[in-house]
């Protein structure tokens, strides 16, 4: 790995393009190395939980908002929309759009935490959508899917964007944007200018994970990928972006993070060094904010030495990022409103141990339900319980040892007659470090558990085999990488929507 040192230049010393950091992205996506057995394996693992989540979020509104927006859209060759007729196919942006907002309305895949958060499997909507447009077969996604982790990751370990209220999803569109460069093969100079295009029409603040959190929770990354798809072909067609988009008086780090002084370092590979980055990131075993899975798992674990109904309270000693952002410091009283949004509820964490304390298990549509959160007994134990930052949790989740880095927290629950338990869990039992770690069969195993009765036997059959030779997949083999389901049934549903624009 070799350190790139990112700061701000006065516009009189604007350093060269090969030494700014958009050009060292772009960089990574004309790199040669091979792709190790190991990351192509997990790349796989990803598509499958793409996939996974997208059908079992198929009939919620937003993802068929999105869904009814792309499908007017028609294009040749095309790419293909989660839950359309196998034979639709719309404009890459926009099938990067619905199928991106089906991927993450759930708030159920793949996570990477470091200095800020990230989701980086959102990256693989628009690469596929682009993909099956342009011809490309299954390697040439792969490849892109594995650019796309290392470009995430690097940035999401360097930079803190969430510090400034900014949406992580800056660091996913230049992602995105590299992905698409190595998956075509772009030259280094269209690649840079389709990175900075896509940061600087990305760039929103968070309130979109703040106080009365809506859908646009899930629309938010699929409006980068979109705007990735767009800022890469108008690159292609020669056109410039704000530059240096990152190191300028005036640009992304000057007025939207750090300010003027700033500075960074950026560990990328080296050139010809291999991507690995996709092993470092991690999955969801429960349909939760990230930092609320080993929470699940040490309430359930806590339920066996409990009765939640003799809880007095519960503090839940946890790093600072758990702290703010879904737990009591976040400051905001929507985490503790029975009739809070479901994208409310899945960033409170007090809301989501309640109920995994309860009910010893987590459901994706269950426990998330109104009549289960407005429920008496879970709103007065959901009201009971807290949180606190404690600097060594805050340590321990910025370990830059991903072999140490921990993302849970200490209960200490007191009981009604005083007796105080303490139990701790510094990583879900998913976790590649954890009980229970997901290999493929956990993915597989997710997938199915998902697609039952949206996606027949014979048709998950299918699918699984497909993602599992990716590869080896011809251009028109990436079709096999969209689950067959009943379109038809959806279609109806979708009509009886208000209409748009389109």
């Amino acid at each position: 790995m070799i350190d790139h040192h990112l700061r701000v230049h006065p516009s009189a010393e604007t350093p060269p393009r090969t030494e700014q950091l958009a050009w060292k992205l772009a960089e990574i996506s004309r790199s040669a190395a091979e792709v190790g057995a190991d990351v192509a394996a997990m790349a796989v693992n990803r598509v499958i939980d793409n996939a996974a989540v997208a059908v079992a979020s198929l009939r919620r509104r937003p993802v068929a908002v999105a869904r009814s927006q792309a499908l007017p859209h028609t294009a040749a060759p095309g790419a293909s929309v989660f839950g359309a007729d196998p034979r639709a196919r719309v404009s890459p942006e926009w099938a990067a759009w619905a199928n991106g907002t089906a991927v993450r309305e759930l708030d159920f895949h793949d996570t990477f935490l470091a200095a800020d958060y990230s989701h980086p499997g959102d990256n693989i909507p628009p690469l596929l959508a682009v993909a099956q447009h342009v011809g490309r077969t299954g390697a040439d996604l792969l490849r892109g899917v594995v650019v796309a982790y290392e470009v995430h990751v690097a940035l999401v370990k360097a930079v803190c964007l969430h510090r400034h209220r900014i949406d992580h999803v800056a660091h996913l569109s230049a992602a995105t944007a590299c992905g698409i460069g190595a998956l075509l093969g772009l030259p280094v100079e269209v690649t840079y200018q389709a990175v900075q295009q896509a940061v600087h029409t990305t760039t929103a603040t968070r309130q979109s994970r703040k106080g009365e959190i809506s859908s646009w929770k899930a629309f938010a990354p699929a409006f980068a990928g979109k705007a990735a798809v767009e800022a890469v072909d108008r690159a292609m067609r020669g056109e410039g972006a704000p530059s240096p988009i990152y190191e300028g008086e005036d640009g992304f780090v000057a007025w939207m993070l750090d300010g003027p002084g700033a500075s960074y370092t950026v560990r990328l590979p080296e050139p010809g060094e291999p991507p690995r980055a996709i092993l470092e990131t991690y999955t969801k075993e429960h349909s939760a904010e990230y930092q609320a899975q080993a929470v699940i798992d040490l309430a359930r674990s806590l339920r066996e030495k409990i009765d939640p109904s003799q809880v007095e309270s519960v503090v839940l000693r946890t790093s600072h990022h758990t702290h703010n952002v879904i737990g009591s410091g976040s400051g905001d009283p929507q985490k503790y409103d029975p009739t809070a949004s479901r994208e409310t509820l899945d960033h409170s964490v007090a809301y989501i141990m309640a109920v995994a304390l309860q009910d010893g298990v987590w459901h994706h549509e269950r426990s998330y339900a109104p009549e289960r959160a407005a429920r008496p007994d879970t709103v007065r134990l959901w009201h009971a319980i807290s949180t606190v930052e404690d600097p060594e949790w805050t340590r321990r989740y910025h370990d830059p040892d991903p072999a140490a880095k921990a993302f849970g927290g200490r209960a200490v629950v007191t009981l009604t007659d005083g007796t105080v338990v303490e139990e701790e869990l510094a990583v879900a039992d998913a976790h590649p470090r954890g009980a229970r770690p997901f290999g493929r069969d956990g993915y597989v195993g997710k997938f199915r558990a998902l697609a039952e009765g949206v996606v027949a036997p014979a048709d998950q059959d299918r699918f699984l085999a497909a993602a599992e030779g990716l590869a080896g997949l011809s251009a028109s083999g990436l079709a096999g990488l969209f689950p067959a389901v009943d379109h038809r049934a959806l279609a109806e549903a979708d009509a009886v929507l208000p209409k748009g624009l389109f």
